[in-house]
């Protein structure tokens, strides 16, 4: 789910995840699906990248984000590393009509950058690693800090990991007539514990679980009549299986992720890459289906005879509801699908040169179970990236 912020917040969380800044989660997405013993890195690795991130929904001028990014990497007297990442995020265009304080024909410009710095310590079969990150935009300040350990069998084919993050958020928009967040903050904390096991010299298996605890104001801004718990916690269950294919050259990444919280929010994603190498090429197409159902609180826009948003009726509907409301499209019942295409070229055996480009589709019919929301617009999103890695 995306974190409760600004539009520009929840349109640039495509390009955040490509450099593992704030939080925990993101280490875990990232964490190599590999089981072998701890070395520190022998040489120097740079990589600059460039996102264009661009959405939309039938007949709205919607976000676009530019986004250029740094990573760092280097070796410390043999036994430590240091990571350093940077993002710089540029915002523009219109947030979606339904539900949110800015029409479709308003405009809105913002920049967020985001920072993380990460040291770690190998030792014979076992490293432990510290990282701090640091992200702000206009009306957003994101503070974190994370602390993960892992170690090997005797044999080297197994690994265990365990990981504690921390994070502070300030929002503060008092520019916004609708649900002013004034000095509001909000804390998460999150608990990971893993396992990679080499099954067969063609088989490697990882499986994480992840607890995360959240306290304070989860409300987005932006939107009217939007009224959520102060808390909220989840299980984060994430199975992935590596096979390679001897015949065809390819190895095939699988993955299962399982999503339940407090909200009432439970998702299901499936995902399956596909990566061969011929000669200096590698090309890795990949699918992702994603499957949620809306929080307990979360309600449909109301609409008129002919199936089109009653703005109106919207309205007096969500004013007449009790308690804990949000019509936040994120909170909804829907199905989406990614399709993406990742080309890298090696121009030398230490540099890489690679683009990627994603696909996304999200809508309530995409669900393959339960009924989804009908009354939103189908929303879809194009992502492309191009990158450049070095090493000396």
């Amino acid at each position: 789910m995306t974190p409760t912020s600004s539009p520009s917040r929840s349109a640039s969380a495509w390009l955040i995840t490509a450099l593992a800044l704030p939080g925990l989660s993101a280490l875990t997405a990232l964490q190599p699906i590999d089981a072998k013993a701890e070395n520190a890195p022998e040489m120097t690795t740079i990589g600059v990248k460039y996102g264009s991130y661009q959405d939309s929904q039938p007949g709205l001028d919607r976000v676009r984000v530019r986004s250029p990014q740094l990573y760092f990497l280097a070796p410390v007297a043999g036994e430590w590393s240091v990571e350093a990442a940077w993002v710089g995020d540029s915002v523009s265009g219109a947030s979606p009509r339904m539900h949110t304080q800015r029409s479709g024909a308003s405009r809105m410009n913002d920049h967020r950058t985001a920072e993380e710095v990460k040291v770690t310590r190998y030792m014979a079969r076992a490293a432990v690693s510290a990282s701090a990150s640091y992200s702000t935009e206009h009306d957003y300040v994101s503070k974190a800090m994370g602390l993960q350990s892992r170690w090997s069998s005797d044999d080297n084919n197994r690994t265990w990991v365990l990981g504690y993050g921390h994070s502070t958020d300030w929002i503060d928009n008092q520019y916004n007539g609708v649900n002013t967040a004034i000095n509001q903050h909000k804390i998460s904390n999150e608990f990971m514990a893993g396992i990679t096991q080499v099954l067969t010299p063609r088989d490697v298996a990882q499986f994480n679980l992840t607890r995360t605890m959240g306290s304070g104001y989860f409300n987005d801004p932006y939107k009217a009549f939007d009224s959520r718990p102060r808390s909220r916690n989840a299980w984060i269950a994430l199975a992935r299986w590596n096979h390679y294919l001897v015949d065809l050259d390819i190895a095939a990444r699988s993955s299962y992720r399982y999503y339940s919280d407090t909200f009432g929010v439970k998702s299901h994603t499936l995902g399956l890459e596909l990566a061969q190498n011929i000669g200096q090429w590698t090309v890795t197409p990949g699918v992702r289906y994603y499957q949620q159902s809306a929080a307990s609180f979360y309600f449909d826009p109301k609409l008129d005879s002919q199936g089109r948003y009653d703005e109106l009726a919207t309205i007096q509907y969500a004013a007449g509801l009790a308690g804990y409301k949000s019509a936040d499209q994120r909170l909804s019942s829907f199905g989406a699908t990614t399709f993406s295409l990742k080309v890298a070229y090696a121009v030398g055996p230490n540099t890489v040169v690679d683009v990627k480009v994603d696909r996304y589709r999200q809508d309530a019919g995409l669900r393959l179970s339960g009924a989804g929301s009908p009354g939103l617009a189908p929303f879809s999103a194009r992502f492309v990236q191009f990158g450049l890695t070095h090493r000396f």
